[in-house]
C-alpha cells in the first residue's frame, strides 16, 4: 500500500511525463519552415533598429523594482481586508505596523529622489583659474 508521499511522487512523475509527452508531440508534429523574418527579433511589431546590447539607464530598473515591491507589498491587504472584522483589534494594530514599515519605506525612496524620473544632471566642481599664470604661482617669474 502506498503513503501519501508515494502518491505524490506518483502525481508528480505523471505530471512532468504528462508535460514531457507533450511537448515532445508538439517538436515531431509542427512544421519547420525558418525564414529571416521568423527569426527576426519581434519588438511590438516595429522593426528591430541597431544592437541588441545597448545600455539602458538604471532608472528603469529601479521605476520596476520600487513598482514591484509595493505592489506585492499591497497585495497582503486584500485578504487583510476580508476578514478585517473577525480579527478584531488586534489585527488592525498590526496592519497599521505593517503600513507604517511600508510607509517609512516609500518616504526613503522618496527622499532618495528613485522617485523622479527627471534627475538633475550632476554638477561637476572646477577649479577657476585666473587668466594670469605668474598670479596662480607667485614664486614662478
Amino acid at each position: 500500500m502506498l503513503t501519501e508521499f508515494g502518491k505524490a511522487f506518483i502525481f508528480i512523475l505523471l505530471g512532468v511525463v504528462f508535460v514531457a509527452a507533450g511537448l515532445f508531440a508538439a517538436w515531431i508534429l509542427r512544421p519547420h519552415r525558418p525564414y529571416v523574418g521568423k527569426n527576426a527579433t519581434y519588438e511590438c511589431g516595429e522593426e528591430p533598429v541597431g544592437d541588441a546590447w545597448v545600455r539602458l539607464n538604471v532608472r528603469f530598473y529601479v521605476a520596476a523594482l520600487v513598482f514591484l515591491i509595493f505592489d506585492v507589498e499591497v497585495v497582503f491587504l486584500f485578504p487583510w481586508a476580508l476578514v478585517y472584522r473577525e480579527l478584531g483589534m488586534f489585527a488592525f494594530l498590526e496592519m497599521a505596523v505593517f503600513l507604517a514599515i511600508l510607509f517609512v519605506g516609500y518616504a526613503y525612496v522618496w527622499v532618495k529622489g528613485d522617485l523622479a524620473w527627471d534627475k538633475p544632471a550632476p554638477e561637476i566642481p572646477t577649479v577657476k583659474r585666473s587668466p594670469n599664470p605668474a598670479a596662480q604661482h607667485p614664486a614662478v617669474s
